[in-house]
């Protein structure tokens, strides 16, 4: 009892450097260009380090146990008992295509169990481990967390299989053991997000067909339910003083996670940014999204697009810094000479008594890692279900493609190869991470080049997925499904080499092209001599108007040349 205490009390200051950290999109089948459903997610944290996590399938015997750690410390919780069979995960899509993602929207923190057993992040590769649908990761979830206790803060979910996407909060119940929680289909043809604020207000309560609650889960796969959830969600809210109206009004952001600035301007900000690209009218929730009117203007959980989201565009979704908005990160003071749309850290800050803080945009400099999971139903699993995944901050990232069912993960972006305190010349954390001070030194001369390659990558994988679908698919339907695994398993370790071989060389590019703030001249794709084996002079482009403008403000004639 008393080290789970201590554990909790370690989890809360864990939480604190990861609070508002993370984003996620979701896209249906029928909101996509192609078909498939997708899920991203961005695991911002400043301790967190970018590796792809792999667990293959496994028999257990009876008693067998699995070890609990906590997502925040990677302290031991407890155990757990093993079911018969636990399926393969990749990262965080297993081998039936299920995907799964989530962000922490903090809530009422009395409501933190000291006792509970399994926290978030347990609570998400269990899932994995244990569901071929969404709806069945919803019940493994569910009953998880009511048979050991929930020992993290409210925290958002992004479900998603071959079929269908799926959104569920949960928050603890203090010191009683056990979870309230609520999942919604997200409808298909539409799109949702959700970014450390807690997303879901009012929603149908229990009427035997379309929403249902724990008690009903041999209803769960009637795929007219759309919503399911706990069956005290409401009770129990009266009971801590949360809530007293009528049962038809109940708001479970309201009663469990009371929105305030943060929610708005630093959460729902980032999931404006994704609705603005694909939906009209989302001017009318500008002025609750930048904090200047909380009581009014929230937006909805799911919206519908005005066009189909390809693979592209969720990795543009990734990469938002408010672009074409009057809160672009490049435009303002923070900037700096060179246009960054980085801010050194803390998220808040104070000057002469003032608080204050820097905008919290979806591209930030603390991801660890990030991922767009992608699920399609005319697909064998094997071939059907797809891990992009990047690492290091998602505006210099490439997304590169790993298959649900392959094998071994490439050496690059294997668990062990360094870690967040240990350097590694070939692992993929470490390279983007060398690559992108570049960016932060000098953006707006370097960006172009950055992604250049970018783009030169993640389109090639593209292309290249197309075909090795076509083969893996002929292989499987003549027989050959351990070869097709095989080839998938070897078109990973090709990519995810050839990912970091090629950022190395765009690292030395860069090296050779910006060193000492000068710019090399190039000519037909090679640096520019002189005619006699020199160097033609580099470029010096200095500052900005706007820079000198404003250090002449700041300090007269104090550099003024007599």
């Amino acid at each position: 009892m008393k080290n789970i205490k201590l554990l909790a009390v370690l989890l809360l200051s864990v939480l604190e450097l990861e609070s508002l950290a993370c984003t996620n999109f979701l896209i249906t089948k029928g909101a996509s260009t192609d078909g498939s459903c997708f899920i991203s997610y961005a695991a911002d944290s400043h301790i967190r380090y970018g590796e792809l996590y792999y667990t293959p399938a496994a028999d257990w015997t009876e008693g067998s146990m699995r070890t609990i750690y906590d997502r925040g410390t990677n302290a031991i919780r407890g155990y757990v008992p093993q079911p018969p069979h636990t399926y393969q995960v990749v990262g965080y899509i297993n081998e039936h295509q299920v995907a799964l993602g989530e962000t922490t929207f903090g809530g009422r923190s009395e409501l933190i169990d000291p006792n509970g057993l399994i926290d978030y992040g347990s609570l998400m590769f269990m899932a994995l481990e244990r569901s071929k649908t969404a709806r069945e990761a919803i019940k493994v979830m569910a009953d998880l967390v009511e048979a050991y206790g929930y020992g993290s803060d409210g925290e958002s979910f992004s479900i998603s299989d071959k079929n269908e996407v799926w959104y569920m909060e949960i928050i603890g119940k203090g010191e009683e053991k056990g979870a309230v929680w609520v999942a919604i289909r997200i409808p298909d043809g539409c799109v949702s997000g959700h970014a450390n604020a807690a997303r879901i207000q009012s929603f149908p309560l229990r009427d035997g067909k379309k929403s249902i609650t724990d008690k009903d889960w041999k209803k769960l796969y009637k795929p007219e339910v759309e919503v399911i959830y706990k069956h005290d969600i409401i009770s129990f809210a009266r009971s801590k003083g949360y809530f007293d109206g009528k049962d038809k009004d109940f708001d479970f952001s309201a009663a469990y996670a009371p929105t305030d600035f943060s929610d708005a301007r630093i959460c729902d900000l980032r999931v404006w940014t994704m609705f603005n690209e694909v939906c009209d009218g989302m001017d009318q929730y500008w002025d609750y999204v930048t904090g200047k009117d909380l009581e009014h203007g929230r937006m909805p959980l799911y919206v519908k697009p005005n066009r189909k989201i390809s693979l592209s565009d969720m990795m543009s979704f990734m990469r938002n810094h408010f672009q074409g908005t009057e809160l672009d990160k490049t435009q303002d003071v923070g900037a700096g000479p060179f246009g960054s749309p980085y801010r050194c850290n803390p998220l808040y800050w104070e000057y002469d008594g003032q608080k204050y803080f820097n905008e919290r945009a979806i591209e930030t400099v603390q991801t660890g890692f990030s991922f767009i999971a992608q699920s399609r139903s005319w697909l064998p699993d094997q071939v059907g279900g797809i891990i992009w995944f990047g690492v290091d901050d998602t505006g210099s990232t490439v997304y590169t493609p790993f298959y649900c069912s392959i094998k071994e993960v490439p050496i690059e972006y294997r668990v062990g190869n360094g870690d967040i305190l240990t350097y590694s010349d070939d692992a993929a954390f470490w390279v983007f991470n060398r690559l992108a001070h570049f960016k932060y030194l000098f953006y707006n001369r370097v960006i172009d080049d950055i992604e250049a390659v970018q783009h030169e990558l993640e389109d090639k994988y593209q292309e290249q997925v197309k075909g090795v679908d076509n083969q893996a698919v002929m292989m499987i339907k003549n027989g050959k499904t351990d070869e097709a695994v095989a080839m998938l398993t070897d078109f990973a370790a090709k990519s995810g080499a050839n990912t970091v071989r090629r950022w190395k060389e765009l690292d030395n590019y860069l090296l050779v092209k910006y060193l000492d703030s000068n710019v090399k001249q190039e000519e037909n794709g090679e640096f520019k001599r002189n005619g006699h084996g020199y160097p033609a002079k580099p470029q010096q482009p200095g500052y900005p108007d706007s820079w000198k403008k404003q250090v002449i403000e700041e300090t007269g004639d104090r550099f003024k040349r007599q």
